[in-house]
């Protein structure tokens, strides 16, 4: 194999590993708590925020609804770092400087 068939294998798969990316980057990703909803895309920015919780919120209910946000934000990112590693599988390591 000469070196211009290995530069034109490289470039396919980096422009392939590039569209993948661009394609997860779009995709959207819910997380939820009890009383929180979030959405967030690939690329980790926020697109939504939906409370559950209705009624009166105490000190206490304020308190829990912010640990409820935490746990919806977790879910959604633990969301796309499978997303990620599920499409792009082995090759997810080389993608650190793109992201």
């Amino acid at each position: 194999m000469n070196m211009q068939s290995i530069m034109a294998q490289a470039q396919k798969m980096q422009r392939d590993l590039q569209k993948k990316k661009d394609e997860l980057n779009k995709e959207l990703f819910p997380g939820k708590s009890d009383w929180v909803e979030v959405v967030f895309n690939g690329s980790r920015e926020i697109q939504s925020v939906k409370i559950l919780f209705e009624g009166n919120i105490t000190q206490d209910d304020k308190e829990m609804l912010e640990d409820m946000f935490l746990l919806a934000v977790k879910d959604s990112m633990q969301k796309i770092d499978k997303a990620f590693q599920d499409k792009m599988g082995s090759y997810a390591g080389m993608l650190d400087g793109l992201m």
